[in-house]
């Protein structure tokens, strides 16, 4: 699909056109674009490439960057997908093979204040800045999110009855970690690809036929990716501790589960000796006979159930 703007508003002449936008684009939307161009567009294969050197070149005055933009974040299934940027001085064009939520963002604000839009540059530098206002959220939710998974993770023993629900089950916890790990590398990925593409942008540029950089560039660079990209160091270190520490509470409670079955085994031994020894077919058994018998091996069975509980008490044990 073709769609192709001027002055915010959506045009049917591509040569006229200062952004076009292709969404899974046809081999005859390829062409058609590639003859206003004058060059080819790299393929989806081509995009997926991961060298520099074929994210990041440029043919004559045509800039060519394929940045890696986060995809499905809040979804279960958070993902990153690569988008092709292809920058002249009179046009700028996208190449996509999914929908992130930034570009039909930016859609809206380019038709509601296409003055501030009015040049391929600008237009590249609100389509970064709804991209890194979008990582910026995510990474907002990734740490909101870690914060509760905390109170579910170090909640003191008995605190409330520790009575947790199906959400804050640890397999459930586990899931919420793994996502928010997920989403704090797709983050740092995209940030980085970002990182990349402005600089090759800036250094480029100024090589351009009356082109020149715009000073945003240096603050995009310089306070918003580096900084979003020390944030999501920080998480992913944060994500990894907590899933430490969610692994070391199931263990914890594997083991107390553990240690009350080996209770209960030494509990029930010696009751199950005694009855054992009288449970045996021999002839020759005085107690057999015995009037107090059956009573005496009762207390007796009881006594040594209730002994090693008191001595396992006061060790601690329990």
């Amino acid at each position: 699909m073709i769609a192709a703007y001027t002055n915010g508003q959506v045009t049917e002449h591509l040569d006229t056109a200062l952004w076009i936008d292709l969404l899974n684009p046809t081999e005859d939307e390829l062409r058609r674009v590639e003859s206003v161009l004058g060059v080819e567009l790299p393929s989806k294969q081509e995009a997926e490439e991961i060298e520099t050197s074929s994210r990041l070149y440029r043919e004559n005055d045509t800039l060519f960057m394929i940045a890696t933009v986060m995809l499905n974040t809040d979804s279960a299934h958070p993902t990153t997908t690569p988008v092709t940027f292809v920058y002249q001085s009179k046009h700028l064009v996208t190449v996509r093979f999914a929908d992130p939520r930034p570009f039909p963002v930016f859609q809206k604000t380019f038709k509601k204040l296409p003055a501030d839009f009015s040049t391929s540059q600008q237009i590249l530098l609100g389509i970064f800045d709804e991209i890194i206002d979008r990582v910026a959220d995510v990474l907002e939710g990734v740490g909101a999110d870690l914060t509760k998974i905390s109170e579910a993770v170090f909640v003191e023993p008995g605190a409330q009855g520790e009575q947790r629900s199906k959400h804050d089950e640890f397999t459930s916890v586990l899931a919420r970690i793994g996502r928010n790990g997920l989403r704090a590398a797709n983050a740092r990925e995209s940030l980085v690809s970002l990182n990349r593409v402005v600089a090759f942008f800036s250094e480029t540029i100024a090589g351009l036929k009356d082109q020149s950089p715009d000073r945003y560039w240096r603050s995009v660079v310089e306070r918003d990716i580096l900084s979003l990209s020390d944030h999501a160091t920080f998480l992913s270190n944060k994500v990894n501790f907590f899933l430490d520490a969610t692994l070391g509470r199931i263990s914890n409670e594997q083991n107390t589960i553990i240690k009350l079955f080996s209770v209960l085994a030494v509990v029930f031994l010696p009751p199950t000796l005694i009855a054992s020894i009288y449970g045996m077919n021999f002839e020759h058994m005085p107690e057999l006979k015995w009037r107090l018998g059956y009573p005496v091996s009762v207390v007796l069975m009881i006594a040594f159930a209730i002994l090693p509980y008191f001595i396992f008490k006061k060790k601690r044990w329990l």
